[in-house]
């Protein structure tokens, strides 16, 4: 893969650009206005480059968040939600059961890596999207979300 190859976090991201300027441009037209929280950036299943999810697992998936110069998620309180957009966006979604802190992708910066039971996420055997929300408090609004490619795998997958 050459510099200028597009990478999947990079397509994912410039679709998530995309719509907070199409909500922006609703704003300015006095249409209703949606709150889209900024952008984290993750990585899930950070060991894998195809990110295999199982929905039917009864154990957990690992999901990266990568310190940013915007945010630091090893100081800030561990309040995420994982799963599919749907679900996530319905105030749902897998909890953490447990997170550790080590510079995932070797920059100099510790990152967070969080555990999810996967089986809890909402994930359907045709899920190709996960996200991750940071609520700032207990409110759960005005956080902080990002979106990370996934294959389904198992029984019902592909």
């Amino acid at each position: 893969m050459t510099e200028t190859d597009p990478t999947r976090r990079s397509v994912l991201r410039s679709g998530v650009s995309v719509a907070a300027a199409a909500a922006g441009i609703t704003a300015a037209t006095g249409g209703a206005v949606a709150h889209f929280p900024r952008e984290l950036d993750i990585d899930v299943k950070p060991d894998a480059e195809s990110n295999p999810v199982n929905p039917r697992s009864n154990g957990t998936t690992s999901v990266a968040v990568f310190a940013t110069d915007e945010f630091d998620p090893t100081s800030a309180a561990v309040r995420y939600r994982f799963g599919a957009p749907e679900t996530v966006a319905d105030g749902g979604g897998a909890t953490p059961v447990r997170h550790c802190v080590y510079d995932v992708n070797g920059d100099g910066s510790e990152d967070l890596v969080v555990h999810f039971r996967t089986a809890e996420a909402g994930f359907e055997s045709e899920s190709e999207t996960a996200e991750l929300r940071w609520d700032r408090d207990e409110s759960r609004e005005h956080g902080l979300s990002g979106r990370d490619s996934i294959r389904t795998v198992g029984p019902d997958g592909r």
